[in-house]
């Protein structure tokens, strides 16, 4: 590959597209191509739809990040994408054929952000202003902290218990990595291990929280 691939990002959840804003700014001067599209977060479905829709506008060679919640959803991508070449799970989740998010969370206590979790009318899960701040958010100033607080996208709960319907084989590519961020409090140790040996080319520990990709 000689020329530079196109770099897609995919939010967590309880985050949006503004969150990779440094990390854009940083490829973008390296002359990287990136987008960073907002995922409803409904339904694994309908997140996987807008990822294929964002991916069919991809000329060319493609790189896929996803952090926490964005790893199932590139897992769930599979791998009929031609176009990808690579794919970086970043404090992320990656699922393995009939594991859920929420069985992972299970296999130790709960983070301190996720401990408060406010589930609304339409079942759509928020995380308090407190909690997001000083834990979700932690190691980000707090005014920026404040304002990924003030846009965060609400994950429908049913995300929590949906598993991984086949073994998609994505994180098999060639080219896939796995940073996992040691002081994350959204996640317990036991999730966090869990996927280590799943990559291609392993993990990269990281001791920063779980909102990095946003410093």
């Amino acid at each position: 590959m000689t020329a530079l691939p196109n770099i897609v990002l995919v939010h967590g959840a309880w985050a949006d597209g503004s969150n990779w804003s440094a990390v854009i700014e940083h490829l973008q001067a390296d002359g990287y191509r990136v987008t960073a599209p907002q995922f409803p977060e409904s339904s694994l479905a309908a997140d996987v739809a807008r990822l294929r829709g964002v991916l069919a506008r991809q000329n060319g060679p493609t790189v896929v990040a996803g952090h926490s919640y964005g790893g199932q959803i590139i897992t769930a991508l599979g791998t009929d994408t031609p176009n990808v070449v690579g794919l970086v799970y970043i404090a992320a989740f990656g699922l393995d054929e009939g594991e859920s998010i929420g069985a992972l969370l299970g296999q130790g206590p709960l983070g301190p952000a996720l401990a408060h979790l406010d589930v609304d009318q339409d079942s759509f899960a928020w995380i308090p202003e407190d909690d997001f701040v000083n834990h979700f958010a932690a190691e980000v100033d707090p005014v920026k902290a404040k304002v990924m607080f003030a846009v965060q996208q609400p994950l429908h709960w049913s995300a929590l218990g949906e598993m991984m319907a086949s073994r998609h084989g994505s994180r098999c590519r060639p080219g896939s990595w796995s940073p996992t961020a040691t002081k994350d409090p959204a996640r317990c140790p036991a999730a966090v291990r869990g996927s280590h040996g799943r990559y291609h080319r392993g993990g990269l520990d990281q001791p920063r929280g779980h909102g990095f990709p946003s410093w």
